[in-house]
């Protein structure tokens, strides 16, 4: 499982170390490789440990491909799609079109969602905190799926 913000940096070629923390549950899981793509609906990446990806992957395939929106949404994330491997550093070199998809410079931020990790440019996600902190604050009422957790 995935927890936690993390502030973390990019170096000038395109490379970031994966902190302890997350890099330790991948190479347990899947001996450090993994699958990073976009998100279609936020200026992120998902990272994915590869078994992980595998499972949705198969899904995102079984989409009926006849539908407009179907169609784009799996050239989108399939289309971005990158296999990826640690290096022995706990390192990984993001391709330029997912760092330019998600406006990745210097400062970055590992935000843990459980079953996977998104990679934000730090700016983005400052913004992305607030909305959310102020959308929350101005919403009275929850989704009626949130409903039934028990915090």
């Amino acid at each position: 499982m995935f927890r936690g913000v993390q502030h973390i940096n990019m170096d000038a070629k395109g490379r970031l170390a994966m902190p302890a923390r997350q890099r330790e549950p991948l190479v347990s899981a899947c001996e450090g490789r993994i699958v990073i793509t976009i998100d279609t609906r936020s200026p992120c990446l998902v990272v994915y440990p590869l078994p992980e990806w595998e499972r949705i992957e198969q899904d995102i395939q079984a989409l009926p491909e006849l539908k407009p929106a179907v169609k784009r949404f799996q050239r989108l994330v399939l289309g971005y799609a990158s296999d990826l491997e640690l290096d022995g550093n706990g390192r990984v070199l993001l391709p330029q079109s997912l760092r330019e998809y998600a406006r990745l410079e210097k400062k970055l931020v590992l935000v843990g969602l459980g079953n996977k990790l998104e990679l934000w440019a730090e700016d983005l996600w400052l913004g992305e905190r607030e909305q959310a902190l102020h959308d929350s604050a101005a919403e009275d009422e929850l989704p009626e799926e949130m409903m039934s957790l028990k915090l």
